[in-house]
């Protein structure tokens, strides 16, 4: 009986398979060559590596490792959907990714001016700790 319901459930699953499309179909492929790839391993473990591609595609960069860790560094450039060029630099560290980039959003700058609202707050704040300090210290001394 087991057997029997194993056989059913195989074949009431959907068969699902993937054919890689065929240079006949309607579709165009877009084939980008690899117009140069370089993978240099040096000592210690360290290495370089640059890639372009027929597209516009540029990748450079380094591997190395410092007390143990690793870090990289190096820079990526493509060309935007507007047509403006974009390049990042980057390394990424015991300190994170950190990448440098004029097409990157940035924080405003601060001190930004804070709203009269919030710093009426902040002072009404410092008023009930005050009055609370008092109230604790006058209670104390009663004790």
């Amino acid at each position: 009986m087991k057997f029997v319901l194993l056989f059913v459930v195989a074949i009431a699953v959907p068969q699902l398979s993937y054919s890689a499309p065929t240079g006949d179909s309607s579709e165009e492929l877009n084939v980008v060559p690899i117009l140069k790839y370089d993978n240099v391993h040096g000592p210690g473990g360290s290495r370089n590596v640059e890639v372009e591609t027929g597209n516009g595609i540029a990748l450079s960069r380094s591997y190395s490792f410092d007390s143990g860790a690793q870090t990289q560094a190096g820079q990526y450039s493509y060309t935007a959907p507007g047509g403006a060029p974009v390049v990042v630099k980057f390394v990424a560290n015991e300190y994170g990714y950190q990448p440098e980039s004029d097409h990157l959003p940035v924080a405003p700058a601060f001190p930004h001016p804070i709203p009269q609202f919030v710093l009426d707050q902040i002072a009404f704040a410092a008023q009930e700790d005050a009055a609370r300090a008092r109230t604790l210290h006058r209670d104390s001394d009663e004790v």
